[in-house]
C-alpha cells in the first residue's frame, strides 16, 4: 500500500476543491500576507511587562545580541572582531562595553549608545603572546589595570614569563607600568582577578576581595589598608568568605552587595548571609539569614530586594531576599536546566534566566511562574546585561 504524506494528502484535497485561479491567487496571497506578519511560535512579549530597556548578550559566532526588552526581541546585532566575545565588562557610567576574545589576547571596547566596537588592542607581537586573564577598567575609562601572562614560542620550546599587573593607558596605547604584586600572604601569583577587583568611585584606590579586603592606592598601586575579614566577627565564628556578583548596574555607587558565608564552628554548621561592603568609608554592614546553600544572587532596582537560583542537578528553587527586612522571602522550586545564571528586569518584575545553549527564560518576579522563552539563532557566549531605559 502507498502511503500519501500529510502534505500530499492536503494538496489533493485542494486540488478537488472547484475554486477559478482568481479565487486561489487571492486564499495564497492571504495566506502569504498572514505569514509574513505573524508572530513565530515563543517570541510574543511575555505577559507581564519587563520594563522598557534594553539586553545586550555576547553570543557565537562573533556578534553582541541587542534585546528589545519590552517586545522580547532581538533589534539588532552588534558585530565584534576576533570570535564571541568573552568577559563582558560594563563601563562606571555604563557608556561602554569592554570584552576579551576567545583567545584572551584583544581587548576590545563597545559604545553602547552607538552600538558598535570603537577600540581594539592587544600586547601580542610576533612570536610572544600575551594572554589578559583579567581586568579591570578605571571609572574615568583611560587606563585598565590588566592581568596578563606571555608564553614566547621558540624552535624548539614554549619560554613562560611570570603572570604580571599591569596598568594600562587605552587611549594611546601604551604600558604605564608593572604593579608589584600585592604584599600580602592571602594572594597567590594567580589569583588576583578582574572579577574581585573594583576602584572607587573617584578612581583614587582599587579594592581587591579575598580573604581579607585590600586597599591599594592608584598612583603606585601599593596597599595602603586592609579589613581584616580572615579575623572571627565573633567569638566561635569563622571568617566571612564573599561571593559577589560581577553585575553593578542595581547598586549604588560606592557600594557592593552580595552574599557571604561563614563557618560557626560552635554548631559545627555553615552560615550564610548578605553583606554591603561601603567601599568609601571602608565599612561592611552583614546578617546571617540561615544555613549556606548554593546560591545565586542578583539584585533588583531599587535594592530593596534581591533574588537568588539554586541550580543542582534535579533541584532548582528560586529564591527571594528581603533586604528591608533583612531576611528571607518565598522560595520555590520550578523546572530548572544544567546551568543557571539570574538577572532581573529593568522594573525588577521579571526574572531572566540564561547562561549556556540560545534560550532566555523569562519568569514572574512574584509568582515564579514561567511566563516566555525567547530563542536566539546562536548559543550565548558572555554575561547578559540588562541595560535600564536611562542608559
Amino acid at each position: 500500500m502507498t502511503m500519501m504524506t500529510p502534505k500530499a494528502s492536503r494538496g489533493a484535497d485542494f486540488d478537488r476543491v472547484p475554486m477559478s485561479h482568481l479565487m486561489r491567487a487571492v486564499v495564497w496571497s492571504f495566506l502569504v500576507v498572514f505569514a509574513a506578519v505573524a508572530p513565530a511560535a515563543g517570541q510574543t512579549a511575555p505577559a507581564v511587562s519587563a520594563g522598557d530597556g534594553t539586553l545586550y548578550l555576547g553570543a557565537f559566532p562573533q556578534r553582541i545580541f541587542v534585546i528589545d526588552e519590552a517586545s522580547a526581541r532581538v533589534v539588532q546585532e552588534i558585530d565584534v572582531p576576533r570570535g564571541a566575545p568573552r568577559s563582558m565588562v560594563l563601563s562606571e557610567d555604563g557608556a561602554r562595553f569592554y570584552m576579551l576574545d576567545p583567545l584572551m589576547e584583544h581587548l576590545t571596547t563597545v559604545s553602547v549608545a552607538g552600538r558598535e566596537v570603537t577600540d581594539s588592542f592587544t600586547l601580542s607581537e610576533g612570536n610572544r603572546r600575551v594572554r589578559i586573564r583579567s581586568f579591570r577598567v578605571a571609572p574615568d575609562g583611560r587606563t585598565a589595570i590588566l592581568h596578563v601572562d606571555a608564553a614566547v614560542k621558540l624552535v624548539d620550546r614554549f619560554e613562560i614569563e611570570p603572570r604580571k599587573l599591569l596598568e594600562y593607558d587605552l587611549e594611546r596605547h601604551e604600558v604605564v607600568k608593572d604593579i608589584p604584586w600585592p604584599n600580602t600572604d592571602a594572594i597567590g601569583i594567580g589569583d588576583l582577578v578582574g572579577s574581585r577587583m573594583l576602584f572607587a568611585p573617584d578612581g583614587e584606590s582599587l579594592y581587591y576581595f579575598d580573604r581579607d579586603v585590600l586597599v591599594l592606592e592608584t598612583e603606585n598601586f601599593t596597599v595602603v589598608d586592609r579589613w581584616d575579614m580572615s579575623e572571627p566577627v565573633e567569638d566561635g565564628l569563622g571568617p566571612l568568605q564573599f561571593g559577589f556578583a560581577t553585575d553593578l548596574i542595581n547598586e549604588e555607587p560606592g557600594f557592593f552587595t552580595g552574599l557571604f558565608r561563614m563557618r560557626d564552628a560552635a554548631q559545627n554548621r555553615d552560615l550564610m548571609g548578605v553583606a554591603r561592603i561601603d567601599l568609601a568609608n571602608r565599612g561592611v554592614d552583614f546578617y546571617a539569614l540561615g544555613p549556606s546553600a548554593p546560591v545565586g544572587f542578583a539584585l533588583a532596582p531599587g535594592r530593596r530586594k534581591a533574588y537568588g537560583v539554586r541550580s543542582e542537578i534535579g533541584s532548582y528553587e528560586f529564591w527571594t531576599f528581603d533586604l528591608e527586612k533583612r531576611a528571607l522571602g518565598r522560595r520555590q522550586r520550578v523546572d530548572g536546566r544544567p546551568r543557571m545564571a539570574l538577572n532581573v528586569s529593568s522594573n525588577g518584575r521579571v526574572l531572566y534566566i540564561s547562561s549556556a545553549g540560545n534560550t532566555i527564560d523569562y519568569y514572574d518576579a512574584d509568582s515564579f511562574d514561567h511566563l516566555h522563552t525567547l530563542t536566539l539563532d546562536g548559543d550565548m557566549t558572555a554575561s547578559l546585561f540588562v541595560m535600564p531605559p536611562t542608559q
